[in-house]
């Protein structure tokens, strides 16, 4: 998805008349990455392999709880700081499994599915980066034009 995601369709999307909670989570483009200045993030993905890890991360979570729904969505593209780059949305009858269930959801989707984003600083450097929780670089990127065409 390269557009703006629509985090309050998304959390409607799991509104269900048998689910008292929902738990929604946002994870949102930040200007530091330790000390590091970012500018911008770009993102890409395996879209085939991410789309089957997100169902295998949805079946996983209806074993483990009683939710009523789940959406799981993350953007692809440039994204500024302080757009929203990934949504997680569970329902479920009371709210500690949903915020289990949520939390479970985004943190597997971040170690789990093929998603790399380069943080841009504002010298034009630029690391792409598995986001799983404990980052690894890929490769590096030195002195790339950061203006270029934006999705």
């Amino acid at each position: 998805m390269r557009e703006p995601i629509d985090y309050h369709a998304l959390t409607e999307s799991v509104r269900t008349p048998h689910c008292g909670a929902i738990a929604l989570f946002l994870g949102t483009v930040r200007d530091l990455t330790g000390e590091q200045v970012t500018v911008f993030l770009d993102y890409e993905a395996y879209a085939p392999m991410a789309e089957k890890k997100l169902a295998e991360i949805e079946a996983e979570i209806r074993t483990k709880w009683p939710v009523g729904e789940v959406a799981m969505v993350h953007r692809l593209g440039r994204l500024a700081v302080g757009e929203v780059s990934v949504a997680v949305a569970v329902s479920c009858p009371h709210r500690a499994e949903a915020f289990e269930a949520c939390r479970f959801a985004i943190d597997t989707l971040k170690q789990l599915v093929p998603i790399w984003k380069k943080e841009n600083a504002p010298d034009g450097t630029g690391d792409w980066i598995h986001q799983s929780p404990t980052p690894t670089v890929a490769f590096q990127v030195p002195n790339q034009d950061v203006g270029g065409d934006q999705e």
